[in-house]
């Protein structure tokens, strides 16, 4: 196209904007992860601990599976990430707070109810620093126990409690009610409080589905399986407060080998950053 003049016009781009949309699949993980911590709200305030702890691991399993499902299926979006926050924050930080407070917590008093909103507050920390720092924290670990893990440390403790007939407000052959209350008061703490820190927890975000694995790994696995059906809630409540534990154990090693401890990257350009490298 020529103006008057004769000079060329700049040609005329036309540019498709492509149409923002939600994705169903990994989204339906990440609902159905939510439907797991309203679930385990509904069952506490009916008094069903037993089913309210379950529903805290099923919301587990089910936010294990929405980010993997979305990168295996290229679906991740901004809204997906949002979304996943959000149901973290209801499943991990609001039920298993409400969960504790109801079953033991309110007994306490103040101290309870301090508890869980510690536990509750922490979980929401955790979660918004974990969606700012995504660039900077090694991918290895996490920043911190992820909410998942407290949040199993918490459900899983009402859960044995529950199979070994410790009912609410029923003392213990070994312990009292009011000792059983304190103690989901340190499990609650200690959950909350070490979300927050900057204690390393490994990942296994490195570990490669697709790579071929020595035949014995898969004979562990299937061990492992069959352990945890024995008894689930001591075998898997067993394996969190380990895990829970690991982390300390991780520093300790790298503050021992003279290792930065931190796990934010070496980056300090960002004034947010600085400080961090501890």
């Amino acid at each position: 196209m020529h103006d008057g003049n004769g000079a060329k016009d700049v040609p005329e781009v036309l540019v498709r904007k492509r149409r923002k949309g939600i994705y169903i699949l990994p989204n339906l993980f990440t609902l159905a992860a939510l439907f797991g911590g309203f679930y385990a709200i509904v069952m506490a305030v009916d008094g069903r601990f037993d089913m309210a702890a379950i529903g805290v691991f099923c919301a587990m399993v089910l936010d294990s599976l929405d980010g993997r499902v979305a990168r295996m299926t290229n679906t991740q979006s901004a809204f997906g990430e949002q979304m996943d926050s959000l149901s973290d924050m209801v499943s991990f930080g609001a039920a298993p707070a409400l969960i504790a407070y109801v079953w033991a917590l309110k007994d306490l008093g103040r101290w309870g109810w301090i508890a869980a909103f510690v536990y509750c507050a922490c979980a929401a920390l955790r979660l918004a620093r974990f969606n700012v720092n995504t660039g900077v924290v090694d991918k290895r670990y996490f920043q911190g126990l992820p909410s998942p893990a407290a949040a199993a440390l918490v459900a899983g403790l009402i859960w044995l409690m529950s199979e070994l007939g410790v009912h609410r407000g029923a003392d213990a052959a070994w312990l009292t009610w009011r000792q059983i209350a304190w103690v989901m008061f340190g499990f609650t703490l200690y959950a909350g409080l070490t979300m927050v820190t900057n204690v390393p927890f490994y990942s296994f975000k490195d570990v490669q589905m697709k790579k071929s694995v020595p035949f014995v790994v898969i004979v562990l696995i299937a061990l492992g399986i069959a352990v945890i059906n024995i008894h689930p809630p001591i075998a898997l409540f067993g394996v969190f407060v380990l895990y829970g534990l690991s982390g300390y154990g991780v520093y300790a090693w790298r503050k021992a080998k003279g290792v930065q401890t931190s796990v934010i990257s070496t980056s300090t350009d960002e004034p947010d950053e600085r400080g961090l490298h501890k």
